[in-house]
């Protein structure tokens, strides 16, 4: 098997990343249209989060947020967001860099994405048998005060990366 020294794994992931990024930039000028708001899972250790040690203590390997009425001061640049939210009533200052993303879910509209760790929050994550991304719609059902809600289904499509490799 050749080595793949372009590294298309890396670039999809980016790519796809960029759409999360220009979805936060444009809810960050507009605000959310519509029905829409999203479910973000992130690794609460990663290289860059900013979290209270209240929130840490709570959601120590990883923790999703939920951007839809109460939310604040979204600020979005290259390499992450940060995000005013409150917690059981305490307001928190949130600071999520894109490499920390797991999985992003719009389910107005049922579309999502996952995505494994990126070279930066690997190293405070759990390592992945393989690099993926998922794209599609279906439905998400779970706890989403911390745990991972589980992902789309009922039509999403998984693209695993590796799939398009030469073997």
């Amino acid at each position: 098997m050749a080595t793949d020294l372009i590294r298309y794994d890396v670039l999809a992931r980016d790519a796809l990343r960029g759409v999360l990024r220009q979805v936060l930039k444009d809810a960050a000028e507009q605000g959310l249209p519509g029905e829409h708001h999203f479910y973000i899972t992130f690794i609460s250790t990663a290289d860059g989060v900013k979290i209270s040690p209240r929130l840490l203590s709570q959601y120590p390997t990883e923790m999703t947020v939920i951007l839809q009425h109460q939310f604040w001061d979204l600020i979005v640049t290259d390499d992450r967001f940060e995000v005013g939210l409150s917690f059981n009533g305490i307001p928190e200052r949130l600071v999520i860099p894109f490499s920390s993303i797991k999985s992003f879910f719009d389910p107005s509209v049922q579309f999502g994405l996952q995505f494994e760790p990126s070279d930066e929050a690997a190293d405070t994550a759990t390592p992945a048998a393989e690099p993926l991304a998922t794209v599609g719609t279906g439905s998400i059902d779970g706890d989403v005060t911390g745990n991972e809600p589980a992902p789309p289904s009922e039509g999403a499509e998984v693209v695993r990366l590796d799939r398009f490799r030469k073997k």
